[in-house]
């Protein structure tokens, strides 16, 4: 199969979100590790989804390290060494709502941004995935389509959707 590929979230809290695809596996999880004294979160590639997709590549895990009062900290991917936070949400130009984060290959990609919408592209601008906000009557909180070139970085795909949008209901 070549995609795209659909997963929606349920759950709107941050520390507790499971993304599953249309039928029902379990594919991704983002839950709290622990909270003091400050908060660690698990972003989790669940086999479920995972055994589906022969082409996905990285790793299966990423851990979010925040500081003081959530204040931005470092995110690890398995057992690799730490990145601070800012590095996977760099803002090029003032005032722009786009951030880019360095994917573990070197390639860079950056996240379009509106309230109800983040795009994720290449450096080329091909499209990777979208994350798009459900409608009132959807049974899930939102909807996430990737492209099967993202496969290659699904987890920080999750990992640095998950971070722009903590970052945006934790710093604005």
């Amino acid at each position: 199969m070549s995609g795209p590929y659909v997963l929606l979230q349920f759950g709107a809290d941050f520390y507790n979100v499971r993304f599953e695809d249309l039928e029902g596996r379990l594919a991704f999880t983002v839950k709290m590790v622990d909270e003091s004294p400050n908060l660690i979160l698990k972003l989790t590639r669940e086999a479920p989804w995972a055994q589906q997709h022969p082409d996905i590549m990285g790793p299966s895990s990423s851990f979010f390290y925040f500081g003081p009062s959530r204040t931005p900290g470092y995110i690890v991917y398995g057992n690799s060494p730490t990145q601070p936070m800012t590095h996977s949400r760099r803002q090029k130009k003032e005032g722009s709502t786009s951030r880019y984060f360095t994917a573990r290959s070197g390639a860079e990609y950056k996240w379009r941004i509106t309230p109800t919408k983040l795009e994720c592209v290449d450096n080329k601008g091909a499209v990777q995935a979208i994350w798009e906000a459900s409608q009132l009557e959807d049974e899930f909180h939102a909807k996430l389509t990737i492209k099967h070139s993202g496969l290659a970085i699904v987890t920080e795909i999750l990992t640095t959707l998950a971070l722009n949008r903590m970052a945006h209901a934790f710093y604005t």
